[in-house]
């Protein structure tokens, strides 16, 4: 559902894909290439906004919200797994949120930087460009190889193909026919 709140609408780029389980709340923009999954809440509020990056996917029942002085700012080609929170805090570009992991209020994770699965960012912490972090809280573990941070780049692809091949269903998710796939069970059955 993509909801205005009073004098803050969505902006949602043509070229990006909303889930119609999703909830896309206020001042929010999400740029060309991104999805947002489904049960997945993006709320621009509170006298602040969201932004989503180019080809960013944030996964199911994961939450981007603000603060009254702190927006939600993240990068471009970033995967923010499923059931993650990512609150009034900046995410920068080819960046892995692991699944379940938490970035509070104020956190930095510079460029290339992981978070890895079930983490906790603390508030105001600074995680380092090419960085991995675990843990609760999230300590720096070791720096990332250059294939590490290629990886993250070639899921954020992964996710914009999947998208794109298997839930394009019109703008923001409007209902629409989508064909079978060729090995599907259903293949050739009616709509």
């Amino acid at each position: 559902m993509i909801r205005s709140v009073p004098g803050r609408t969505p902006r949602i780029h043509p070229g990006a894909w909303v889930d119609p389980a999703a909830q896309v709340i206020g001042d929010v923009v999400i740029e060309e290439g991104a999805s947002i999954w489904p049960c997945t809440v993006v709320r621009g509020d509170q006298d602040n906004y969201v932004y989503v990056g180019r080809d960013t996917n944030v996964q199911d029942n994961s939450v981007l919200h603000v603060t009254p002085d702190l927006p939600c700012i993240v990068g471009d080609r970033v995967t923010i797994g499923h059931r993650c929170v990512v609150h009034a805090c900046r995410i920068g570009n080819d960046v892995r949120i692991g699944i379940g992991a938490v970035v509070l209020t104020g956190a930095v994770v510079e460029d290339g930087a992981q978070v890895g699965a079930g983490a906790l960012v603390p508030p105001g912490k600074l995680v380092p460009a090419g960085w991995l972090v675990m843990g609760v809280p999230a300590k720096p573990i070791r720096q990332m190889g250059p294939e590490e941070i290629a990886d993250i780049k070639r899921n954020a692809v992964e996710y914009l193909e999947l998208w794109q091949r298997d839930y394009r269903f019109g703008p923001q998710g409007a209902p629409g026919s989508v064909p079978r796939a060729p090995n599907s069970p259903l293949a050739g059955k009616p709509q």
